[in-house]
């Protein structure tokens, strides 16, 4: 049983590792004290996965429905084995929440899926400031682990 055991474990940590990998962040500026805590839990959870620094590209751009042009330009370079796309969008009394939270969801897995490239989608949506304070560090310490376990499933796959 200990032997399957560690297999597992095994099989966990590589899927983990990210000593090999290059990974973009795309990260915009609006709430921009929202997104700077997901991208500063973002590069330490890359980090802590062993993701090098000179690996991780920082872009920021002004907002969430910039993040995915600034993502295919990014997949256009074929450089990256992920890539992660940060963001914030509150609810606000009018329609826009709708259409930058849909819009930009929608182009950021078409990007992933044309390019097929691992994009960690980390744009969160909230009701209110509260709600999004109290995601901040959890999301962009699991985009992250997402970037890197999907990097390294693809590759296995390929």
């Amino acid at each position: 049983m200990q032997h399957a055991d560690q297999g597992a474990l095994s099989a966990a940590d590589s899927r983990m590792d990210g000593s090999k990998l290059r990974i973009a962040i795309v990260q915009a500026r609006f709430n921009e004290s929202i997104t700077n805590a997901l991208a500063d839990a973002c590069k330490a959870e890359l980090a802590a996965l062993g993701v090098q620094a000179d690996n991780i590209q920082h872009i920021q751009v002004p907002g969430a429905l910039e993040v995915p042009l600034a993502l295919q330009a990014l997949a256009e370079t074929e450089q990256f084995d992920a890539m992660v796309a940060l963001g914030c969008i509150i609810r606000g009394e009018t329609y826009h929440f709708e259409l930058v939270a849909n819009e930009s969801g929608s182009a950021v897995t078409r990007i992933g899926l044309d390019y097929q490239i691992p994009i960690a989608n980390a744009i969160i949506t909230t009701e209110n400031l509260a709600q999004a304070v109290a995601r901040q560090t959890d999301k962009g310490t699991d985009a992250a682990r997402v970037a890197v376990e999907m990097a390294n499933l693809l590759e296995q796959l390929a």
